[in-house]
C-alpha cells in the first residue's frame, strides 16, 4: 500500500503508543484524585501540557485539552461570540474554512451574530485589503486557518495577526494541518487562539488542544468538573494527552528534516503530473503551501472513479469533490479559488509524509497516468473536445 492521505489522518508513531500504554494499565489513576497514583497522571498531563506550550513560544497555562480540532474550533468561536457579544456581535472568517469553522459561524448567525466570509485569490490565499476593509466597530473575532486542508495553501498569518492586534480583536487560527508540519510562534505571529488535532501528526485519534492566550475571557465549553483549571470539564483522557505530548515533541525534533523530504517528494510528484498528464492544473500555492500536499484538478473525469481506481492499485488519495461522503456538490474550497463545477469535481488531493518516497511518488504518477487516460476514454465530454480540438 502507498498512503498519500496524511492531510486526513495519521498512523500513529511506535513512540507515542509505547508513551501512552502505561496510563492504560498501570498508571490509570484520576488526575483529579490527591493520592499517590493520581498525582502520576497529573504529573503526566502537566508534562505534555509544557511540551506543546514550549513548541509554541506560550505558557503551560494557556494549554487546553479537548477531544480534538473541532471541539476546539466549537469552543473558539462560540465562547468568544457569547463572551464578547457585549462588544460586538460581527465575526470575519474566510470562504475556505474547514467546516468546523464554516458550520460554527452559520450556527451563530442564527443567534444573532454576523460574519464576514472573506474571498480568497485564485491561490486560496486570503487578501489583506479585504480583510482591513472588513473590520468594523463591532468586530470581535476574526477566525483565518493557517494552512488549507485541501489545496495547502499556507496563509499570511504573520500579517493577519498584526491587523487583529492594531484594531483590538482577537485573532483565531485553526491550525489542525500546520500544527507539528511548519513552525508556530503565537507572540510572533500574534495569535490569541490556536486550535490542533493530535492525528494530524502521528498522535492517537480524539485528542486535541486549544491555545487560549492569557488575558482573552472565555469561558467553558462543556461543563461540569473544575478539569482544565475549570474551563474544560470532563475526566481527562490521560493516555490521549500522553500521546498527544509524545506526538508533539517527536513533530518538533524531526520537523527540519521532514519539511526538506516531503518538499522534495511533493515537488517531484508536481512536476512529474504537470509534464506527463495533459489538461491538469495544480490548486493552491505553489510555493506557500504545506510540505507534504499536491492537489490536481484533472479535466474530463470525475474524482471518485478516479480514487477507487487507486485504491485497486494500493493508492491512498482523496478528492476535493464532497462526493465520496454523500454529497454531490464539488468541494467549497475549490470552488472559492475560481474552478468551475466540473473541473472540482475531478480533482486528486495527495497528502505525504516523511515515510513517502520519491520511488512511491513515480508508481503513482504511472499508475494516474493510466487512470486518467482510461477515465477520459470514457468520458463523451472528452471525445467532444479532441473532436472540437481536430
Amino acid at each position: 500500500m502507498i498512503y498519500m492521505d496524511n492531510a486526513a489522518t495519521t498512523k500513529t508513531a511506535p513512540e507515542v503508543v509505547e508513551a501512552m500504554l502505561p496510563y492504560f494499565t498501570e498508571n490509570y489513576g484520576n488526575a483529579s484524585t490527591i493520592y499517590s497514583l493520581g498525582s502520576a497522571s497529573k504529573k503526566a498531563i502537566n508534562e505534555s501540557r509544557r511540551t506543546i506550550a514550549d513548541i509554541l513560544g506560550a505558557k503551560p497555562e494557556e494549554i487546553y485539552f479537548t477531544a480534538g480540532g473541532s471541539e476546539a474550533d466549537n469552543w473558539a468561536l462560540k465562547a468568544t461570540a457569547e463572551a464578547y457579544r457585549g462588544k460586538g456581535k460581527h465575526i470575519i472568517t474566510s470562504r475556505i474554512e474547514h467546516h468546523a469553522i464554516l458550520h460554527t459561524c452559520k450556527y451563530l448567525e442564527k443567534q444573532g451574530f454576523e460574519v464576514t466570509y472573506l474571498d480568497v485569490d485564485q491561490d486560496g490565499l486570503v487578501k489583506l485589503e479585504e480583510l482591513k476593509a472588513a473590520i468594523r466597530p463591532d468586530t470581535i473575532l476574526i477566525s483565518i486557518m493557517f494552512a488549507n486542508n485541501e489545496i495547502g495553501t499556507i496563509e499570511p498569518i504573520a500579517e493577519i495577526g498584526a491587523i487583529a492586534k492594531e484594531h483590538d480583536i482577537l485573532f483565531h487560527t485553526d491550525a489542525v494541518q500546520a500544527f507539528g508540519q511548519i513552525p508556530i510562534n503565537v507572540d510572533e505571529l500574534h495569535i490569541d487562539m490556536l486550535s490542533a488535532s493530535g492525528h494530524k501528526f502521528n498522535g492517537p485519534k480524539g485528542t486535541g488542544f486549544l491555545y487560549i492566550r492569557t488575558g482573552v475571557k472565555i469561558a467553558s465549553f462543556i461543563h461540569g468538573g473544575a478539569q482544565e483549571r475549570n474551563r474544560r470539564a470532563g475526566t481527562e483522557n490521560v493516555p490521549g494527552i500522553v500521546g498527544l505530548g509524545a506526538a508533539a515533541a517527536r513533530a518538533a525534533k524531526t520537523m527540519n528534516e521532514r519539511m526538506e523530504k516531503e518538499t522534495k517528494v511533493r515537488d517531484h510528484l508536481i512536476g512529474r503530473i504537470e509534464a506527463e498528464i495533459p489538461y491538469c492544473r495544480l490548486n493552491g500555492h505553489r510555493t506557500k503551501r504545506l510540505p507534504g500536499n499536491v492537489n490536481f484538478s484533472f479535466l474530463f473525469i470525475e474524482g471518485e472513479s478516479m480514487l477507487i481506481m487507486l485504491d485497486m492499485k494500493g493508492i491512498c488519495g482523496s478528492s476535493g469533490s464532497a462526493c465520496t461522503s454523500g454529497s454531490l456538490d464539488p468541494s467549497h474550497v475549490l470552488l472559492a479559488i475560481g474552478l468551475k463545477h466540473e473541473e472540482a469535481h475531478g480533482s486528486l488531493r495527495l497528502s505525504l509524509s516523511e515515510e513517502n518516497t520519491i520511488e512511491e511518488a513515480d508508481t503513482v504518477v504511472e499508475e494516474l497516468k493510466k487512470i486518467v487516460a482510461r477515465l477520459r476514454d470514457m468520458s463523451p465530454l472528452y471525445e467532444d473536445f479532441v473532436k472540437k480540438g481536430k
